[in-house]
């Protein structure tokens, strides 16, 4: 008998998902756990098994559509089963299934009698059922939000943009008509964002609307620092990643100063007891931020060791969706691309972010006489509704005392 596959919550708080590519065509036949499908969530690309075996006879959607978790995702037929008797079986099935789906997730109890008089033209807007309760919710009219799904469809990220765009104060307030695609002048050309850059945008605009953001800038001489990483490379035969480094002197910081690894909710903040440190990745796709769990627990080489493997696997898409969310605090590393100071936006659910951009030799003034040293940029960003201009400027002298005297970060041994 045809078994239905529907798609599962592969990651915390997962709603949809975007078929990159299926790796077995329908008329395949696929054995139990047998990769079949690659799908996109919001930050990463994750390949889901069959968990049966037989033959594929339907794909539940195209390359490139997004689909609802809970949808039909594939079905699965017994061999020998004929195309007719399979589709008799989905026909009764299917349909009254993927709409209690949909009702559940909603979290209403609408009869079907009566949702089956809903009109099917109630709008001219493409977009899922939950994510219409988003925009309805939060007062946005979804008639007023441009798609950038396929097929033009509103997606959560549109709508949480068209949140963050209309600010506090929106209730009851329309968000502006986006501009028109008449626009457009010859020549131009329209590109389609990727699921990835939407949630990067959206994340982006939340919060830049949520967070009271403030930049403090210095620098420090990084001589040491990057003698210790090229010393302690040829000691062990392996490279010690810079953010390994950054990383270890945040730690000692985020201890004198927990308000930095906190989040705000409401009128309360919440400070974290773990150091869970994300870690931003430049990719082909666009940033991404990889999260080392419980950073204080390993040694400067172990911890190397899975920084090198979190920026190997962002870079290809290959981390797992609980590998990309939950750091407690961030920091980057524009210095790899060729970066300075910056103005870092805080990820949302943190409170404060810091960047460190490329080392260069600069004149510097020395008990009265002038000598070079390797000074590194500092920039960090922090939530100046709970975190004051002193805070953040011990927070960042403490993360300069551990750069500029590097052997206190081998104090829990390398």
């Amino acid at each position: 008998m045809a078994r239905e596959f529907r798609l599962p919550d592969i990651g915390e708080g997962l709603t949809e998902a975007e078929i990159v590519s299926w790796l077995a065509a329908e008329g395949d036949q696929v054995e139990a756990n047998q990769p079949i499908v690659e799908v996109e969530t919001d930050k990463a690309v994750v390949e889901i098994p069959s968990p049966y075996a037989g033959v594929v006879h339907r794909h539940g959607g195209a390359e490139g559509q997004v689909i609802e978790v809970g949808a039909v995702l594939v079905v699965i037929a017994e061999e020998g089963e004929t195309p007719e008797s399979v589709g008799a079986a989905e026909s009764v099935e299917a349909p009254e299934r993927e709409a209690a789906t949909v009702r559940e997730r909603e979290g209403t109890a609408v009869p079907q009698r009566e949702a089956a008089t809903v009109p099917t033209a109630r709008s001219a807007v493409r977009a899922l059922p939950v994510v219409r309760k988003l925009a309805r919710d939060s007062g946005i009219d979804i008639e007023t939000v441009t798609g950038t799904g396929p097929g033009r469809r509103v997606t959560r990220e549109d709508v949480e943009a068209a949140i963050a765009a209309a600010g506090p104060a929106h209730a009851g307030v329309e968000a502006a008509p986006p501009a028109s695609a008449a626009a457009a002048r010859v020549g131009d050309e329209r590109r389609a964002m990727s699921k990835l850059r939407r949630t990067i945008a959206a994340n982006m605009s939340r919060s830049w609307a949520e967070a009271a953001h403030v930049t403090t800038f210095d620098e420090f001489d990084a001589g040491r620092l990057l003698d210790m990483r090229v010393a302690l490379g040829e000691r062990h035969g392996v490279e010690i990643p810079l953010e390994a480094l950054i990383v270890k002197a945040v730690l000692p910081a985020l201890d004198a100063c927990p308000e930095m690894n906190a989040t705000v909710d409401g009128d309360d903040l919440i400070v974290r007891a773990a150091r869970d440190i994300g870690v931003a990745v430049d990719t082909p796709d666009g940033l991404l931020v990889a999260v080392t769990r419980d950073a204080a627990a390993v040694g400067l080489l172990e911890l190397g060791a899975e920084v090198r493997r979190l920026i190997e696997g962002a870079k290809g898409r290959s981390l797992m969706p609980d590998e990309l969310t939950g750091q407690t605090f961030t920091v980057s590393n524009i210095g790899a691309i060729g970066g300075g100071h910056g103005t870092p936006i805080i990820p949302p659910g943190n409170t404060a972010i810091l960047s460190i951009g490329r080392a260069r030799e600069k004149p510097v003034a020395v008990e009265g006489s002038v000598g070079i040293a390797r000074l590194a940029p500092l920039s960090l960003s922090y939530d100046h509704r709970v975190i004051d201009g002193g805070l953040g400027r011990r927070f960042i002298d403490a993360v300069t005392e551990s750069l500029e005297a590097p052997a206190l970060l081998l104090a829990d041994g390398a």
